[in-house]
């Protein structure tokens, strides 16, 4: 049989026009001449003209490619080409275009006037990986699994390693009609495959709910092509992803690359064949020209590549791996390698198919031409996890030797790393295992990345970004490393790694896993009573923070430990953590652990335990309404945390700088902050904080009467929700029950805020008040009065003026005028007490109607006149209900509009007589009896200030009040008539 020949034939312009074959010809000029129409493609490069003058090669494949996307009428040019003849003839440029052979962008122009965007690989939104040489052959195959994905949702490329599994996946993926994206999940060096999927993807993972039901909930009503390359180490989580996407995913379809199937219901297997001869050849080829650009197949040559190829079984890997030593041997010398080598495998292991043989043969014939030091520094890299550094690898010294084994095929370098394809890392650390050299290729491996992590430490307290760019590509690296040094009898080093990347939890929902690797840690050395301890007892606090923000056990150790030592700046930080759990049940012991953390992070020179003191100073102030208090400290905090990239605390400041924004109808501001906010979190993936961040820009939406906006905001949110049932993100439930409530679904609306009541937490009197205006206006006023009461209680418990407003104002909507006047009055000198302004537009509708119902109907119609305009101005409309309520009294006056300050204290100055007894229990006001109730309780004046949010003085004189009312002398007579008409 004569072999067929390949020879150059130069540099040459293609011209693909049509359906027609190739054509070639000696200048740009001539192609251009010989077009009759389109659709067709011109390019120029270099071609191989095979025995019957068809011109093969890249750049003929290249013009191919560019036709393809060439529709009726167009044609496109090659940027090399256009060079060429740009000034003799119209072009347009249409931009860089990835083609479908997944290469590097093409700068593509179009001849005459455009006609359109261009329809590329970049239409559709995609990751698929950028492939630095083309694909050889395989179109039938290519053909065939697009055609198998179109009609079935499941496709297993399986086959040995090597065979090319990857790169058919991506081209077929690449073709495909899939108009919400198509995902590439690489699973190479992952043990957490639904984690990864979801990281991709850059969904949020809920914790409860898990990474498969975060992404299925996601990805239910989308067209998605999900690929999953290189399955074999991770089958049962590869399966879990897959199995979970088609039960609740009807239109997404799932492509895998494994050695082996799933073993999925519905799965399709399709057995990769190897390269036919030819295109082996014609891969061959190609690759050789990589390291021997003159390199064609003569009649010397053309024999021993195809017996090569042959006996290679075609398979991609191996011809690459054979292709790659012509830069040192010919192709006979390479034929007559794999001679012995292919002996001596024949009798191999047992049960391990032919071609995986021959791939280790292939492999082993390949490492074995190197010489001692390279293959020493070969299987030294099986150690690494998810690529490396030269310098993890050994800096300058073994530059060289990996340079080689660059060019050899046997380690790809990829944007400044390094990685070794699976096949050839296990390839490695069996020949590593062999010279009894992995203990101590490990122990440097934990050196090494040791040494990294403690090196980038400082940076966490300057600029946390630039920690997580130069830490975060480690970190399948530093869980190898970590996993063999906490196993080790001394776990020293792995101790002090543990300590060192506790903040590397912290981020994309990896709590857990950082959660595990500390304990471990801890339990390693459980009663050592050194700073490393303390660390990992903070990096534990630290980590739990995302995890179980209520769990202080941790950092209480941590504090004990650090006083000990004497480590001020982990004491500050303990304290903080430790002030972080008592935020939602008692705030004035995280107001003083605070004061004490700021003060000890300040003598220590502590900014970021410093800046987190302030922060949770700001939130308890916040709490407590006293805005301006609260926006001081939380600005100075925001200016540290933001510039140090502090992103997740950062972003809390922001939320609730926004929300004093809102509290103060102040909605540009509020709307500015809440988008900054889930600006600055969004890079962290972390579930909890960017969906509270969400969170509050939905609040944000919903006052501003945008409610679609708010749901859309919510979306993704709502499907965690949907999939996982139980989940708590703080303020989640209080905003979708706003939104509910809003668009009047009101059982959907309290069903949201009785979510969030967490007994014991300042939860539990967060939605009292909406829960009680919800059962109101469902017509249930008897469990809307105990809500209310319960709310009135708590509010005033905890010192929540806006909250406790809120409640007085409901309470207010179920009284008799007289006693309502007495309520919403109450409720509006709180807010106004504290810039509430939103708060107050709400008072003034309550107001409204009690003056309407109470026969004052002009002053009525001044309030609701004065209050509409306010609103309007300031952004902020009524709920369609509350609308329709005011309308329905069919106010009207001449009377113009006066500001909102001024209708505040026309409400005051209207108020009226109260027809109240001047003396006895029912002459007291609702503020007299609410000091009454805490006087009977034993507090004191200053104790009962607190809680009502008034002054020494002015709770004397209500005192004095009540005791002439009454006809008493002291708090023990007041004691015993409160036990008798009290509840």
């Amino acid at each position: 049989m004569t072999e067929p020949k390949l020879l150059p034939a130069g540099t040459v312009t293609i011209l693909c026009a049509g359906y027609a074959p190739p054509a070639v010809f000696a200048t740009p000029g001539e192609a251009l001449a010989a077009l009759t129409g389109g659709p067709a493609a011109v390019h120029t490069g270099d071609v191989l003209i095979r025995d019957d003058g068809t011109p093969t090669g890249p750049a003929v494949r290249r013009c191919a490619q560019l036709r393809a996307l060439a529709e009726a009428g167009r044609v496109l040019v090659s940027a090399r080409t256009a060079a060429a003849v740009r000034d003799a003839v119209p072009l347009h440029d249409l931009g860089l275009h990835r083609l479908p052979d997944l290469t590097a962008p093409e700068r593509v122009f179009e001849l005459g006037e455009p006609s359109g965007p261009l329809r590329s690989l970049d239409a559709v939104p995609n990751n698929l990986p950028v492939q630095l040489t083309g694909f050889v052959g395989r179109d039938a195959e290519v053909d065939g699994v697009r055609r198998q994905l179109a009609g079935t949702r499941l496709v297993t490329l399986a086959g040995p390693g090597g065979s090319g599994k990857t790169r058919l996946a991506a081209q077929a993926a690449a073709g495909g009609a899939w108009p919400d994206g198509v995902w590439w999940v690489e699973l190479d060096a992952v043990t957490d495959v639904a984690g990864q999927v979801a990281a991709t993807l850059g969904i949020p993972v809920e914790p409860r709910a898990g990474a498969v039901r975060s992404v299925a909930t996601e990805l239910r009503d989308r067209r998605v092509l999900l690929c999953l390359d290189n399955c074999e180490h991770v089958l049962d989580g590869a399966a879990e992803v897959a199995a979970g996407l088609l039960r609740s995913c009807p239109e997404v379809a799932v492509l895998t690359t494994s050695r082996e199937p799933l073993g999925v219901p519905g799965e399709t297997v399709w057995r990769v064949p190897p390269l036919a001869v030819e295109d082996a050849v014609a891969l061959f080829v190609e690759r050789a020209g990589a390291v021997r650009p003159l390199f064609a197949l003569d009649a010397s040559s053309a024999a021993a590549v195809r017996s090569i190829c042959t006996r290679l079984d075609g398979i991609p890997l191996a011809v690459e791996l054979a292709a790659a030593w012509l830069g040192t041997l010919t192709p006979h010398q390479i034929d007559a390698g794999l001679d012995d080598r292919f002996a001596l495998l024949t009798r191999g292991p047992r049960g391990v198919p032919a071609r995986q043989r021959t791939l280790e043969g292939s492999i082993a014939w390949s490492h074995d031409q190197l010489d001692a030091g390279d293959r020493a520094v070969f299987r030294r890299l099986a150690v690494f996890a998810g690529g490396f550094t030269l310098a993890a690898a050994g800096g300058p010294a073994v530059l060289p030797a990996l340079g080689r084994l660059v060019d050899k095929s046997l380690v790809l370098a990829e944007d400044g790393r390094y990685r070794l394809l699976e096949t050839l890392r296990e390839y490695a650390a069996a020949r590593l295992a062999e010279a009894g050299e992995t203990a101590a290729a490990r122990d440097r491996h934990l050196d090494h990345y040791l040494a990294l992590a403690e090196a980038a430490e400082p940076e966490l307290d300057r600029d946390k970004d630039a920690w997580r760019a130069r830490v975060e590509p480690e970190r399948d690296n530093l869980r190898a490393a970590l996993e063999w040094g906490l196993a080790q009898e001394d776990p020293a080093r792995g101790r002090r790694l543990a300590a060192a990347v506790a903040w590397l939890w912290n981020l994309h929902g990896r709590g857990h896993e950082g959660l595990a690797y500390l304990k471990r840690a801890v339990a390693r050395c459980p009663a050592d009573r050194t700073p490393v301890q303390a660390r990992l007892l903070t990096g534990m606090g630290l980590v739990a923070d995302t995890t179980a923000p209520f769990d202080v056990e941790a950092a209480r150790q941590g504090l004990d430990l650090a006083t000990e030592l004497g480590e001020a700046s982990l004491r500050a930080r303990c304290l903080s953590l430790t002030a972080l759990g008592h935020l939602y049940t008692d705030l004035d012991t995280a107001w003083d652990i605070t004061f004490d953390a700021e003060k000890i992070a300040e003598d220590a020179g502590d900014a970021f335990a410093r800046d987190s003191a302030l922060m949770l100073r700001g939130i308890v102030r916040f709490a407590h309404d006293r805005h301006d208090e609260a926006s001081v400290l939380l600005a100075e905090a925001a200016e540290g945390l933001l510039r140090r990239g502090d992103r997740g605390l950062a972003s809390t400041v922001l939320s609730v700088r926004s929300a004093i924004a809102l509290a103060a109808a102040d909605l540009p501001r509020a709307r500015e902050l809440a988008e900054q906010a889930v600006d600055v979190a969004a890079p962290l993936g972390d579930f909890h904080r960017v969906n509270t961040t969400l969170c509050g820009l939905a609040q944000v939406h919903c006052v501003a009467g945008d409610v679609d906006a708010g749901f859309r905001v919510m979306d993704p949110f709502l499907r965690l929700v949907e999939a996982a049932g139980d989940v708590f993100v703080p303020g989640m439930a209080r905003v979708l029950g706003e939104l509910h409530r809003r668009r009047g679904e009101l059982e959907a609306a309290l069903r949201w805020f009785e979510r969030e009541a967490v007994p014991g937490t300042l939860m539990a009197a967060q939605g009292l008040p909406e829960r009680g205006a919800i059962l109101r206006a469902l017509g249930r006023p008897e469990e809307a009065a105990e809500v209310l009461a319960t709310a009135v209680d708590l509010t005033r418990r905890w010192s929540l003026p806006s909250l406790l407003a809120d409640a007085l104002d409901q309470q207010g909507y179920l009284a008799e005028p007289e006693q309502a006047a007495d309520l919403h009055h109450e409720a509006l000198s709180l807010r106004v007490g504290h810039g509430l302004r939103l708060g107050v537009l709400a008072g003034l509708d309550a107001l409204t109607a009690l003056l309407a119902r109470s026969g004052r109907e002009a002053d009525a119609a001044r309030v609701l006149v004065s209050a509409s305009q306010a609103r309007a101005e300031l952004g902020v409309p009524r709920s369609p209900a509350s609308q329709a309520e005011l309308a329905a009294l069919g106010l009207v006056t001449a009377e113009p509009p006066m500001s909102l300050d001024d209708v505040v204290a026309f409400v005051r100055r209207t108020r009226g007589g109260r027809g109240r007894p001047s003396s006895g229990w029912g002459s007291l006001t609702p503020t007299e009896l609410s000091v009454v109730k805490l006087a009977a309780e034993g507090c004191t004046n200053p104790e009962i200030g607190t809680r009502l949010f008034m002054s020494r003085g002015t709770v004397k004189t209500h005192l004095a009040h009540v005791y002439a009312k009454l006809g008493i002398a002291n708090r023990t007579e007041l004691a015993g008539l409160a036990a008798a008409h009290l509840p």
